[in-house]
């Protein structure tokens, strides 16, 4: 094929009916709302239409000698692809093969099928490319020619003219004029199919500039709307004989290609020249994405208010094709940006933004706009997602565990600091149930705003992070040396709002922390016990001795169990009452303790004195629990049965008295029995008996308990158990 030469400006045939009339230069600008050339990417999609609207535009000027120069820039490579082009759409014909595209073949009429039809079709595109014979204008009545009224998106305009020049054509192809002269034919016919072209390519264009800056004008947009209905109209289906000039040339579907290209184009813009989209962290992927919905948010409500009525007037569904187009961009670009996203905060981001500001109902702002009027494919796909969701709960489980050891050492700080808790209504408090509150609601709640799974998910996490959490934390705080009965006091408060609070706030979610909470309420409640028996426990050395039958010892004693009591009032109610009752129990046992194995004997009428002794401590003991507020009323009859014992005269009402404490005390052993009669030296025979009767006692209340199923040996009330009695000559004697 002869190398195409370079166009230059000349005299250019017309149609066979079409007047020669004086070439004149274009006037006006190129667009009713916009002065911009056509780009350079448009003109090399299509085929040898770069080099044909060159011409074109030259119209004016080619008897100057700039022109001239401009014209002898144009790429060769560019005239190289529009004369193969040519070719391809001419041989076709001529082989007697119909034309599949409307660009890719045209019917030539009389040419051979022999072996010269190659170079006699090459010899007609160099003749259409010569300086002698330039594709021709297609000029109207009015004056202007067709690639102006393209130029200036006269869309209707142009779509009639060569519509009536397609239709002359055909009409002039089928009376056999063209028999004589076949290249003739192809050349006009190519100029009406590269004017369509050009055509098609100002409606994506159009679609480009619509959502610019500068925007399109309104009647441009009707016009291309109707334009192409009425290239739909003209065309409703290929022709049988295969004609390509009477192909549908499908601009609808061009039309929705350029809006999906526009819209791919604009959201890919979103963040172009950053060095890293999202390499600094959370806040510049977040504003990126904020820029991103900012964009979106802004073209389709001016597609919605702007646009779309003027393509419904003429039936065309822009709101749709507009949505799912941008839906589609903005689903590319957030698979992008999950690839590269890195760290919880950057997962939650991208996760937040898709699940609730894309996905929200307000996205548009605008009460009357929503985005999805039809259900949309996911935004992400839902192994994109499972992978992000799964890749953030790692990465939280981490983030969790780390805040957790920052509440803890906020904690050590304030006891390194020595401060006492602060009393909130009524209860010592510590910032630690607040904090941790805050941690998991403010985790679960974001979780929950991305779906339920996740946040089950992050329930979980924070439920088995907190049970770790609280072992370390009762650890450390047993192990410092800043215990004190007031932080002691705080941590059982703390202890039991998170295990009330969170269980009824999440019930289900966190019941494997109830042991790990239970336990550290015990393990604090132990240690406040312990301190009040450090205090205390040298004061009943001095019980059932020659001094204490004179005087007040145990009002010592009571003071300090107030003192104590005194902590125990900013203690939550029922872990204080549980500890007010344990206090109550020790205090109880330990007298009972001191009473079996005595430092000194009584015999006669100090017994007497002793026994009554014992009945004024029980009440003072009795009195001041009660008064504290301890309902541990099960303890108050120990003390008297035992100076009873003591004290009785009667020795067959000895019994009686000893019934009465193994019932109430099944917890009561033998050993206790012996070092109580051991107190009266009642002789052998009545030992005997009275120790028997005892047995007698509790191996009934033992089957008595186990038909009714109870468990342990008191139901629940330990005393007499934990009071250890050494052997004794006494108790020897006893047994003897």
């Amino acid at each position: 094929m002869p190398t195409p030469q370079t166009l230059s400006p000349g005299p250019e045939p017309h149609g066979p009916k079409e007047p020669v009339e004086p070439q004149t230069p274009v006037k006006g600008t190129r667009r009713a709302s916009s002065g911009e050339a056509p780009s350079t990417h448009r003109e090399d999609s299509i085929p040898g239409l770069g080099t044909i609207r060159r011409a074109f535009s030259r119209v004016g000027q080619r008897a100057s000698s700039r022109a001239l120069g401009q014209a002898s820039e144009v790429d060769p490579g560019l005239l190289r692809r529009s004369s193969r082009f040519l070719f391809r759409s001419l041989r076709r014909p001529l082989d007697g093969s119909p034309a599949a595209d409307h660009c890719q073949g045209a019917a030539v009429p009389g040419a051979g099928h022999g072996p010269e039809a190659p170079s006699a079709v090459t010899d007609g595109v160099s003749r259409q490319l010569s300086p002698k014979a330039v594709p021709e204008e297609l000029e109207p009545e009015a004056g202007k020619s067709v690639a102006d009224l393209i130029t200036e998106w006269q869309l209707l305009a142009a779509f009639r003219q060569l519509q009536h020049l397609e239709t002359q054509l055909v009409e002039e192809k089928a009376s056999h004029i063209f028999e004589q002269d076949p290249t003739g034919f192809a050349r006009r016919a190519m100029d009406v199919c590269l004017h369509y072209d050009a055509l098609g390519a100002e409606i994506g264009t159009i679609v480009r500039e619509t959502l610019g800056p500068g925007g399109v004008d309104p009647t441009v947009l009707a016009e291309l709307a109707h334009v192409v209905r009425a290239e739909e109209e003209a065309h409703p289906r290929s022709p049988a004989d295969g004609d390509f000039l009477r192909t549908p040339r499908r601009w609808r579907q061009q039309w929705e290609d350029a809006v999906r290209r526009s819209a791919q184009e604009r959201v890919q813009q979103v963040g172009v020249g950053e060095a890293s989209e999202v390499a600094e962290g959370a806040s510049d992927l977040a504003r990126l994405l904020a820029e991103l919905g900012s964009l979106v948010r802004r073209d389709l409500q001016k597609v919605q208010l702007e646009v779309q009525p003027v393509y419904a007037a003429a039936g065309f569904p822009a709101w749709e094709t507009y949505r799912r187009a941008y839906h589609d961009a903005v689903a590319q670009r957030l698979q992008e940006l999950a690839q590269e996203a890195r760290g919880c905060e950057q997962l939650y981001t991208l996760l937040d933004w898709a699940a609730n500001v894309y996905g929200g109902p307000d996205f548009l702002d605008a009460p009357d706009l929503t985005l999805s009027t039809e259900p949309l494919p996911p935004l992400l796909a839902p192994d994109v997602w499972a992978q992000l969701e799964s890749d953030y709960t790692s990465f939280l489980e981490t983030k969790i565990s780390s805040c957790f050891d920052r509440i803890l050492q906020l904690e050590q700080s304030l006891w390194a600091a020595a401060e006492a808790p602060e009393v909130l209504k009524g209860h010592y408090h510590t910032p630690l149930s607040i904090d941790v509150h805050m941690l998991v609601a403010e985790h679960v709640k974001a979780a929950g705003a991305i779906s339920p799974e996740l946040e089950a998910t992050t329930l979980r996490i924070c439920a088995r992070e907190l049970g770790l959490f609280v072992r370390r934390f009762e650890k450390a705080f047993l192990e410092s040396e800043a215990v004190t009965e007031p932080l002691l006091g705080a941590h059982i408060n703390a202890c039991e709002e998170l295990r009330t609070s969170l269980l009824a706030r999440y019930p289900g979610a966190f019941a494997e922390l109830e042991k790990p909470l239970a336990a550290a309420t015990c393990a604090f409640q132990k240690r406040l016990l312990q301190g009040l028996q450090r205090d205390i426990q040298p004061l009943f050395r001095v019980l059932c001795t020659k001094a204490w039958l004179t005087q007040d010892v145990l009002q010592p004693l009571m003071d300090k169990v107030v003192a104590f009591a005194h902590h125990l009032e900013h203690v939550t109610p029922l872990r204080a009452q549980e500890t007010l009752q344990e206090a109550h129990r020790y205090v109880v046992r330990e007298y009972m303790a001191q009473v079996l194995r005595p430092l000194e004997r009584f015999r006669g009428a100090e017994r007497r004195v002793g026994s009554q002794k014992m009945g004024l401590d029980a009440q003072a003991i009795g009195d001041t629990f009660q008064g504290l507020g301890s309902e541990a009323t099960w303890l108050d009859q120990a003390i008297p049965c035992v100076a009873n014992i003591l004290g009785e005269t009667d020795k067959d009402g000895i019994q009686q008295h000893l019934e009465v404490l193994v019932r109430n005390y099944p917890d009561i052993r033998r050993d206790h029995v012996l070092a109580i009669l051991a107190l009266r030296r009642l002789g052998r025979h009545r030992n005997q008996r009275l120790l028997q009767h005892a047995q007698d006692l509790l191996r009934a209340a033992a089957k008595a308990r186990a038909k009714a199923g109870a468990s342990g040996t008191s139901g629940g009330h330990v005393l007499f158990e934990e009071i250890e009695v050494p052997t004794s000559v006494d108790v020897l004697l006893a047994c003897i």
